[in-house]
């Protein structure tokens, strides 16, 4: 009885020390802050006017930047149409910053892209070069040119710019695309601390990546896969620098490593199987004798074939590639396979290239 009592006492206090800690917990959870917020338009009003004040516009021009920010914001104004306001502001102070916008409002002629060295100039206004340099991003990610972006907007913070979201958004592709997870996953982190105020594509595009990194795990075929894939975006864009040619090392010595791997994880098997049998070589692995060539029976003649130094990927027959294609595309991602497939292509262009000459 004595044991029950105290057993009806601990349960008893252990209510009560719960009912006094639920409304510190249901605080701290309501007192929760993020650690960025976007600015209002009156904010944004306030600073571009202050700008106007110490910029060297005619009156005629300050007067046409002060018609795009009236007293009362149109309707459904959001922060990424600020953005182009403070752009189009911005655009009337420099022939420089005009150049930037008219090609942020065309489309991309490439490979090469302009290097606004001028946003860098200590001269020039915090409040221009942070979002000029915010605006010129969102344009580049637009056509995948994702080195370039984080080059413009990889050390600001959401403090600095009008439209934060976008910045964290950006951030957050740009790594995702730059197969760099730890970065990519701090700024969708972020990006989601205002999970119900963020644009729509915004939220479904920040949810995509937050599920495809929990599944990725370093020097996996799948980051080695993304890896490839990022490299051949690059080539594609003309880039075949050091920068590229750092990625291909890694890459190659990523593969040198999973292949090491595989070959001491398979020594270690055989080993352990010799042991398991008492040091004899189990039925069917025995050794030919080394007075000479094992024989070769009737009818089990190998053809024989020159492969090169090339791997022995582009010499299987069609219906075994196909084979080996299925099993990939069953255990490792979609993107995986398109990969292989490409360099199957990439292969026979380079074996069929001398028969042309």
């Amino acid at each position: 009885m004595d044991s029950m009592r105290d057993i009806r006492r601990f349960v008893l206090a252990a209510c009560c020390v719960i009912a006094a800690l639920a409304p510190t917990m249901a605080f701290a959870q309501v007192d929760f802050e993020a650690s960025w917020d976007a600015p209002t338009y009156p904010v944004v009003r306030e600073e571009v006017l202050a700008w106007l004040e110490q910029s060297d516009l005619n009156r005629v021009e300050a007067a046409s930047v002060r018609k795009l920010w009236p007293a009362k914001p149109p309707e459904e104004l959001n922060s990424s149409q600020m953005l182009d306001l403070a752009a189009a502001s911005f655009a009337a102070s420099s022939e420089d910053a005009a150049k930037l916008v008219a090609m942020c409002n065309a489309a991309y002629k490439g490979p090469a892209v302009a290097e606004p060295e001028w946003l860098a100039d200590a001269d020039v206004p915090l409040l221009v070069r942070h979002n000029l340099r915010l605006y010129y991003a969102r344009w580049l990610a637009q056509y995948g040119l994702y080195d370039e972006v984080l080059h413009q907007i990889g050390d600001l913070r959401p403090d600095e710019v009008i439209d934060p979201a976008s910045l964290l958004f950006y951030q957050m592709v740009a790594y995702h695309q730059l197969v760099q997870p730890d970065e990519a996953r701090s700024a969708m982190v972020q990006l989601m601390e205002h999970d119900d105020s963020l644009p729509r594509r915004f939220l479904q595009v920040a949810q995509l990546v937050e599920r495809d990194l929990a599944g990725l795990e370093d020097e996996s075929l799948d980051h080695i896969a993304r890896r490839m894939h990022d490299i051949r975006r690059r080539l594609a864009y003309g880039r075949a620098g050091d920068q590229v040619q750092k990625i291909e090392q890694g890459v190659l010595d990523s593969l040198d490593k999973m292949i090491k791997d595989l070959e001491d994880q398979q020594q270690q098997q055989q080993q352990s199987s010799s042991s398991s049998s008492g040091g004899q070589p189990q039925q069917g692995s025995q050794p030919m004798q080394d007075s000479g060539l094992g024989e070769t029976k009737p009818g089990m003649q190998a053809e024989r074939r020159d492969i090169g130094d090339k791997s022995g990927w582009g010499d299987l027959p069609p219906k075994e590639r196909e084979q080996a294609l299925q099993q990939i595309g069953r255990e490792f991602p979609a993107h995986y396979r398109e990969l292989v497939e490409q360099y199957f292509r990439e292969l026979a262009n380079e074996q069929a290239a001398p028969a042309d000459k």
